[in-house]
């Protein structure tokens, strides 16, 4: 299934239904009088979080969306019927905004939250309402009211308890395959995941949902390369990985980079706990591994150091370890919650 963070959609709400003019016209009865009832009450469009859904895709091509009309009401008083609810369903993590994206209406960060986007027009009043002393046969009756009708982006931010960033390159989709079962598209060059990729990593009895993000550079929080939009689904997670290509002469400069680009995005990203991991370490010779260790742990200086951890994804090096540290670094954010 095509992965799908953001849609534009058009929805409206059910009008209500027309009120009815009629009398009472029976056999043997002397005075009949109004018996006209009321339009029904047109149906909402309600947007419901389901679990096991983490695309938009429904929303690409079907973009407008109408809930059902009130029924008109009818003679002997009777009221016509409500329109339906129309109840659309999206992933857990979906945030509705206005079309300019400038107002948050609603996140719905948990699965069965619900937000009702646009409410049904009233049905109009049968001529019965309006009996009086001075007007005995009303021959007037309301039309329903028209109900809401919106333009609305829908921007989908994954929920997982990991979040992998880091330069395109720098192996996360590789890590992502050794860590999980997802099997991402790798190949030997930037830019190679598009999209997106979750997986679930097994520790012992625990499950964790990683999410592997396309490659940042900078700049990225304006737009520069694949830009920030997959940035925002950082901020569902509970840790980020820093993956660091460890074949780059840099890993401090690579670090802060990402790490700019993240805190210029906003969201609170630098406040997640966080561990770094260096990847591709088969590639180095243990001087130059020690060499590049030592100036990169310098380049903290006085301020506090991640946790640092040296792995090859390719090879399976260090995986085992990676998976009891991120284990370890769960059990410490729960008992801080």
């Amino acid at each position: 299934m095509k992965f799908l963070d953001k849609a534009k959609i058009h929805i409206k709400a059910g009008d209500g239904g027309n009120g009815a003019a009629s009398f009472r016209r029976e056999k043997y009865i002397e005075f009949g009088g109004p018996n006209g009832g009321d339009g029904g009450r047109g149906g909402d469009v309600v947007f419901r979080a389901v679990p096991n859904v983490n695309t938009l895709i429904d929303y690409r091509y079907k973009t407008h969306f109408a809930a059902q009309r009130g029924q008109n009401g009818m003679g002997k008083m009777r009221t016509g019927y409500s329109g339906e609810t129309l109840v659309l369903p999206v992933p857990t993590g979906t945030v509705i905004l206005s079309e300019n994206e400038e107002i948050e209406y609603a996140d719905l960060n948990a699965d069965g939250m619900e937000y009702r986007a646009a409410r049904g027009g009233n049905g109009g009043w049968g001529n019965l309402h309006f009996k009086s002393p001075t007007n005995r046969a009303p021959r007037q009756a309301n039309d329903g009211l028209p109900g809401e009708e919106r333009t609305l982006v829908l921007r989908l931010k994954l929920i997982a308890d990991i979040g992998l960033v880091g330069f395109p390159n720098a192996g996360k989709s590789t890590l992502l395959s050794a860590l999980t079962a997802a099997r991402p598209k790798i190949a030997n060059y930037p830019f190679t995941t598009l999209n997106p990729q979750l997986g679930v990593m097994y520790a012992h009895n625990r499950e964790f949902v990683m999410v592997d993000l396309p490659g940042l550079i900078e700049g990225a929080h304006t737009g520069v390369g694949l830009g920030d939009r997959f940035l925002g689904h950082a901020e569902r997670t509970k840790m980020i990985i820093h993956v660091i290509d460890g074949t780059e002469q840099d890993w401090g400069g690579r670090y802060r980079a990402i790490r700019h680009e993240m805190d210029s995005y906003g969201g609170d990203l630098l406040s997640k706990p966080e561990m770094v991991v260096i990847n591709k370490i088969d590639a180095l010779d243990a001087d130059e591994l020690d060499a590049r260790m030592s100036e990169f742990k310098k380049s903290f200086g006085r301020k506090k150091r991640p946790e640092i951890l040296t792995i090859s994804a390719a090879g399976r090096l260090g995986i085992d370890t990676l998976i009891a540290a991120v284990e370890k670094k769960f059990l410490d954010i729960e008992n801080h919650e």
